[in-house]
């Protein structure tokens, strides 16, 4: 049985406020879509972390679960969850088996970890996964180089314009934000 999979996740830094937004499409194999409002970005420990998902919608789930528990274990340190879960990802039999690939962010950090064993720290202040991230994420640099835009209006209009351009990526957003100063 194929899984279910497709989608957009954006993440974007601007004026000490981070988002991230993804879109609600899940698609199975090449042109089904089975739902069109999944929640694949959510807040976690105590609301002070971001994290999207693109991927299988099992995997991204329970890996959301594994995040949370390392974040809760190292007391909300990103960078450190991150690390210990791009391990356990690499070296479990069952994790490994995961297709699926994580945006996380504090207000200080983002990070992109796979299954690989991967966390990746992008040098830009936007980064895109999923099939629309290639559409999200030249749309969120264009607009991050000539707007004056917030994050929230960047993410808002880059979703919207990878959305009108992958079949696998739709128009029902969510987006989540953080500040520096909350």
């Amino acid at each position: 049985m194929e899984q279910f999979r497709g989608t957009t996740i954006l993440c974007a830094r601007r004026n000490g406020k981070v988002v991230i937004g993804g879109d609600g499409q899940v698609t199975i194999g090449q042109s089904l879509v089975m739902k069109s409002n999944a929640k694949k970005v959510r807040r976690l420990f105590q609301n002070k972390i971001l994290a999207g998902f693109a991927g299988g919608t099992a995997d991204a789930f329970t890996l959301f679960e594994r995040f949370e528990n390392k974040l809760e274990k190292h007391q909300g340190n990103l960078m450190r969850a991150a690390v210990e879960l791009a391990k356990d990802w690499r070296s479990d039999r069952v994790l490994r088996r995961l297709e699926a690939l994580l945006i996380v962010a504090d207000p200080d950090n983002t990070l992109i970890i796979t299954g690989n064993g991967d966390v990746i720290e992008p040098d830009q202040d936007s980064v895109a996964i999923g099939s629309g991230g290639p559409y999200a994420h030249a749309a969120a640099r264009a607009l991050m180089d000539n707007t004056k835009l917030t994050a929230r209006q960047i993410v808002e209009t880059s979703l919207n314009i990878a959305a009108d351009m992958c079949v696998f990526t739709n128009h029902n957003l969510i987006v989540e934000e953080l500040s520096k100063d909350k």
